[in-house]
């Protein structure tokens, strides 16, 4: 059965015509093109089905039964009208809703990553915010965290002399993640260090905490005070590297993203150990994740058929990211703020002497999740 529309002229009108099989609509559009919508989706998918404060699915789907199916079908012309054959419901669609929610146009979705990588020539373009812009105004928010989303790394510039604005800033995104180091933390050189971090040797590039569930998100590092020699920041984009291992190595990406290896971090207080994949792929194939930390990856369990293989594969990333087309390098100086997605670029530094002066970097994260609903939300108002 074929159903058409009244009036093709209409500017606002999508829908053309509609066929009815037995468990799904096909709805021709006005560029010619075809979806198809079951039966099931569309009752469950109903406005009604939604509470109307709260926005929260409150529909029970065994309350209909599997072979619901439209006793009438109109099309208005902006709506489409559905009488169902149970329960002695009414839905009405927007053809722009339907439009926008056609799963079955694989073309049109959009599940390909926001981000952008790249390489050692990023120095020469690395995003710079002004802190005064970030605090008060949401344009000034947004603007700098649409580039730390696209590129995972950026600097903030004019940070006030207190530790409290490291945390302000951070707080402007949403709340901070709190770990077995704290909800913020100080970096410097210590006389009993529980993290190489808290030395003053060379830290090879890594990400931080892999040893967690859920290794925290976004790193705010606030740079206090530099004065020593050495202790230049490096950082590496390690969805680039992963990028280019996938091409050129394919067998050696696909056992790094599939096989888990154990992390672990422990001292008097803690036991923290969690098995991860290095490379994390999202459900559509983008490379969303690199966990990477040598001096917390624990002894490797890997099966024994595989174990000779995925060290040759973990050596060509390790090698891979100590290459100078990939790494960036500069100095920290007091008032600035790096701030990177820890979960995507790697950080180290060189090595500092302490006798030749003060270095002090605060820090605090802020987890993914609340990054990308903070970043959602002011989308809606200046995008």
């Amino acid at each position: 059965m074929i159903l058409s529309a009244v009036d093709t002229t209409n500017s606002n009108q999508l829908i053309v015509s509609i066929e009815k099989g037995q468990y799904s609509l096909t709805v021709k559009w006005h560029d010619g093109s075809e979806s198809e919508f079951h039966y099931l989706w569309l009752r469950d998918n109903c406005s009604t089905g939604f509470h109307e404060i709260t926005k929260e699915r409150s529909f029970d789907l065994l309350s209909v039964s599997e072979n619901i199916h439209p006793t009438q079908i109109q099309i208005e012309k902006e709506t489409l009208i559905i009488e169902w054959s149970e329960d002695e419901h009414r839905s009405v669609f927007l053809h722009s809703w339907l439009l926008e929610h056609s799963y079955s146009r694989t073309e049109d979705l959009t599940h390909k990553s926001r981000y952008q990588s790249w390489d050692a020539s990023f120095i020469h373009r690395l995003p710079h915010a002004d802190y005064s812009d970030i605090m008060t105004d949401d344009s000034g928010l947004y603007q700098w965290m649409v580039a730390l989303d696209k590129f995972g790394l950026t600097i903030v510039d004019g940070m006030p002399d207190t530790i409290e604005s490291t945390t302000l800033l951070a707080s402007r995104i949403d709340y901070l993640r709190q770990t077995n180091f704290g909800t913020t933390f100080n970096v410097e050189s210590v006389a009993a260090p529980i993290n190489l971090a808290y030395t003053s040797i060379s830290l090879p590039l890594h990400t931080d905490l892999p040893n967690q569930e859920t290794p925290p998100g976004y790193q705010f590092l606030h740079c206090l005070a530099n004065e020593s020699e050495g202790g230049e920041s490096i950082f590496v984009d390690g969805l680039r590297v992963a990028e280019e291992l996938r091409s050129q190595c394919p067998d050696h990406f696909k056992i790094l993203a599939e096989q888990a290896i154990p992390f672990r971090f422990h001292d008097q207080d803690h036991d923290i150990r969690q098995h991860h994949p290095i490379i994390n792929l999202d459900s559509f194939g983008n490379i969303i994740e690199i966990k990477y930390n040598a001096h917390l990856a624990d002894v490797f369990d890997v099966p024994a058929n595989l174990m000779h293989e995925y060290y040759l594969a973990y050596r060509n990333l390790m090698a891979r990211l100590r290459d100078e087309r990939f790494g960036i390098q500069f100095k920290l100086q007091a008032g600035q703020m790096v701030v990177f997605d820890n979960r995507r670029v790697l950080h180290g530094r060189n090595k500092f002497e302490d006798s030749t002066g003060r270095r002090h970097l605060h820090g605090c994260y802020v987890d993914r999740t609340e990054f990308q609903s903070r970043l959602r939300i002011l989308a809606q108002k200046h995008q």
